[in-house]
């Protein structure tokens, strides 16, 4: 079986909502978006480039596809067009804009599931807030990694919202970017070995 991990950006309290652009994600009159940016430091995509495929949401599948695939002038581009990403939606029809991009209908957390059974690599999940809250509430999860910035938002959608499934984590990594990012990685309690 394969391994679900989360590659989040977060703020200090705890907040996902929009952290690469103003124009992000304004839902609920949200207007700090974009506070990621100045703390941008090469070594926070150090693990972006592994093996495994990416898992969207259908919001932050549609936001990547209008930004990544027009930059040419870095090296993650290529790394988002050549994954295999896995795309969970109730209104996107095939073919899907992106190449390499495959739709997974119905009930999102059913279809995450099979899709774990089913693959031999990894899967990560980037942004997509609202299906990272789903599958943590089905225990989907194996892994975190948390890129913590230091600054405090006050308000915003957050990662770990009241009322989530309790869950005890592991660090098992960490390291700080020469910006004052904290990058740490936990796993879940069951996948230690």
């Amino acid at each position: 079986m394969t391994d679900i991990q989360v590659f989040m950006s977060v703020s200090l309290d705890g907040v996902m909502q929009a952290p690469g652009r103003p124009d992000e994600d304004t839902r609920g009159r949200f207007s700090r978006g974009g506070w990621a940016t100045p703390y941008a430091d090469p070594v926070m995509w150090e693990g972006m480039g592994g093996p495994g495929s990416l898992l969207f949401g259908r919001r932050t599948y549609e936001d990547f596809y209008s930004v990544w695939p027009k930059r040419t002038d870095n090296p993650f581009t290529p790394v988002l067009n050549a994954s295999q990403k896995y795309v969970v939606s109730r209104t996107l029809e095939e073919p899907l804009p992106w190449e390499n991009s495959t739709l997974l209908r119905g009930d999102a957390v059913a279809a995450v599931a099979d899709l774990k059974e089913k693959l031999d690599e990894d899967i990560m999940i980037l942004g997509s807030g609202e299906l990272v809250r789903s599958l943590m509430g089905s225990d989907l999860i194996d892994a975190y990694t948390l890129l913590i910035h230091p600054l405090v938002l006050g308000a915003g959608q957050r990662l770990f919202a009241d009322g989530g499934l309790p869950t005890d984590l592991e660090l098992v990594g960490s390291k700080t970017t020469g910006t004052g990012v904290v990058i740490a990685t936990y796993r879940t309690a069951r996948n230690q070995t």
